[in-house]
């Protein structure tokens, strides 16, 4: 074995891909990873969904069984936080008082949540979803909770909803701006999702602010700026995230809205690399700098910075694509649909549960919303990827081919 040593911070989807991309390449040297968490690297997006409602276990979220880490030249170092990166010496510092040295370091410390400071948010009872641990406090508590309100009508807040509805709570979702999912999709969307969580049961409030989280012992109501009191036994908040940044500002690293990277995945420093929520990266396919919230994302930018780090220049140019599981409603999200100026819709948003809206600017197309249309999907990322012009008119027309619609 060389004497060089790779190290990788935060126990994210992107880290478990460098690691994955290091081993495929047969990186001669020391591997470690660095992870605050208590378990392996694990599948985030569960965590709303299907863990919170009790169907899977914490073994069945790990995206490679335990054994896969089971390497010579490969350490996890789990319950443990780097604090400090020397990057003269290049060495970094962790909380248990000892360093390690680095030949190559990988950042993949992903992004934490927006805080409250509204009284009452220390309360026994409010709770926010990050990661496992914080799933399992939730979790805790719902034996003795009928009733939970949502703050923030994002797709975690609603992902949250959705598995707190199944599991029989009467849920409140409260957010500030007009619609939910305002700040990512269109009107069209917006008023699909109230109209599905709404027939579920979900009482959906928009327009208003949580001023007071009230109780003693534990939570038993919120105030809006409305002057309403709504009871409750839980409060859950999902009003978005920051990037992880705090040991890349403290090593003098570039940063602007997440660690800047170029297209290797390399930081303002060449041996310091970074992957995933926590990057700042210029897509091509865009032709801007992107700051991307997805497991898709993490993966693919994890394994351009372990083959950089192998040596092996592959620049990133990867299509975004999202998805959430709400319901029997799975929506799928190809694309980026900011800069549209039209929105076509085949089938119908305010029937049913399956539709398909595209986003065009002129006569280009730049994200596709599939609900339960995989098809659609499915076609439109090819599109996406390949540059292909469209047809507007038989893009609308429900009754043709989608394959129909792209010259």
């Amino acid at each position: 074995m060389s004497d060089q040593h790779c190290i990788i911070v935060g126990g994210s989807h992107a880290a478990a891909q460098v690691v994955a991309t290091l081993l495929a390449n047969h990186w001669p040297g020391q591997i470690t990873l660095v992870s605050a968490d208590s378990y392996l690297p694990y599948h985030r997006p569960p965590l709303s969904k299907t863990y919170l409602a009790g169907d899977k276990t914490i073994e069945q979220l790990l995206i490679r069984p335990a054994a896969f880490y089971d390497k010579p030249n490969l350490e996890v170092l789990l319950n443990t936080r780097v604090t400090r990166i020397e990057r003269a010496a290049r060495r970094v510092h962790l909380d248990n008082h000892s360093d390690l040295p680095y030949s190559k370091l990988v950042l993949t410390t992903g992004a934490q949540v927006r805080r409250i400071a509204t009284p009452g948010h220390n309360l026994p009872g409010v709770f926010y979803l990050r990661d496992v641990t914080d799933v399992d406090h939730i979790r805790e508590h719902l034996p003795q909770a009928r009733s939970a309100v949502i703050v923030g009508g994002g797709y975690i807040g609603l992902e949250t909803a959705a598995a707190l509805r199944t599991l029989g709570l009467e849920v409140t979702v409260l957010e500030a701006l007009p619609r939910v999912l305002q700040r990512v999709t269109t009107e069209e969307l917006s008023a699909f999702y109230t109209r599905v969580h709404e027939e579920e049961g979900v009482r959906v409030r928009t327009g208003v602010c949580l001023t007071a989280i009230n109780g003693g012992r534990g939570v038993q109501s919120v105030t809006l700026d409305t002057g309403e009191e709504i009871p409750t036994d839980l409060v859950i908040v999902g009003i978005g995230v920051t990037p992880d940044t705090d040991l890349a500002e403290e090593a003098g690293l570039a940063v602007d809205n997440g660690v800047v990277v170029d297209e290797y995945a390399r930081t303002s420093d060449p041996d310091i690399l970074a992957a995933g929520d926590c990057t700042n990266h210029y897509n091509p396919l865009y032709a801007r700098r992107l700051r991307l919230e997805s497991v898709q994302n993490a993966s693919d930018q994890g394994k351009v910075a372990a083959n950089t780090v192998c040596g092996k220049l592959e620049p990133y140019n990867a299509l975004p694509w999202f998805w959430s599981d709400q319901y029997d409603v799975k929506l799928q999200i190809a694309g980026l649909s900011q800069g549209y100026d039209r929105v076509i819709v085949r089938g119908s948003t305010t029937q049913g549960r399956s539709f398909a809206a595209f986003y065009l600017q002129g006569e280009r197309l730049l994200a596709v919303d599939a609900v339960n249309r995989a098809k659609e999907f499915m076609f439109c990322r090819k599109a996406l990827s390949e540059g292909l012009r469209v047809n507007p008119e038989v893009l609308a027309d429900d009754t043709a081919g989608i394959q129909e619609a792209f010259l």
